[in-house]
């Protein structure tokens, strides 16, 4: 076989494998944008609901002014949230940046959860039109993030199992796509079911 054949043919198969590569690389890149996407769904449906927090917190304010500390627990847990939401929104899918943020969503779960169970002791506030729209914005917020993060975490998955086939786990690596993205896991009890409250 003359050298010029076998140079064509070894022309063609790097050809075909730098556009398999590319093809790879742009896979890899579309995926990582859909994750980014998802995510921001998830972080403005989080805002929303982390504005409505100082509003419920005004509105209970004037009937539990004694229950001073679990107002504050509150604030403070929605605080953390926010800064975990800010960490992560800055980079989606990493490990660290959505363990801080589930952390948070969980101990602001729990100072909500408090706040209605304590907010059940005072009939004046449960019959607070303020409060009943505020609850219903909040239950709607939770659906949304539900919602959002089911997308996310679909998101996330593709991109992942995408990464770990063969044969782009061989070129994952080179073009900087070294690690799974994370999934956004709430406990059952948290955002995915929102609190009930009976008025």
């Amino acid at each position: 076989m003359p050298f010029w054949v076998i140079l064509a043919i070894a022309s063609v198969v790097g050809l075909l494998l730098v556009f398999y590569g590319v093809a790879i690389y742009n896979r890899l890149v579309t995926l990582r944008n859909r994750i980014e996407n998802a995510f921001s769904q998830i972080e403005v449906q989080l805002k929303r609901r982390y504005d409505l927090i100082p509003n419920l917190v005004e509105t209970v304010k004037g009937y539990m002014a004694h229950e001073k500390e679990t107002l504050e627990a509150v604030i403070n847990s929605r605080n953390q949230a926010m800064s975990g939401l800010q960490e992560a929104s800055s980079n989606p899918g990493d490990a660290a940046a959505m363990q801080q943020l589930m952390s948070a969503e969980q101990g602001l779960s729990g100072a909500l959860g408090r706040l209605f169970a304590l907010s059940e002791a005072y009939p004046d506030l449960k019959a607070n039109q303020n409060m009943a729209q505020l609850t219903e914005e909040l239950t709607s917020t939770e659906n949304r993030v539900a919602f959002s993060r089911q997308a996310y975490n679909d998101s996330v998955t593709s991109y992942n199992t995408y990464r770990q086939t063969f044969p782009p786990v061989i070129f994952a690596g080179m073009f900087g796509h070294n690690e799974d993205a994370e999934l956004l896991e709430f406990d059952s009890e948290m955002i995915a079911e929102a609190p009930k409250v009976e008025f």
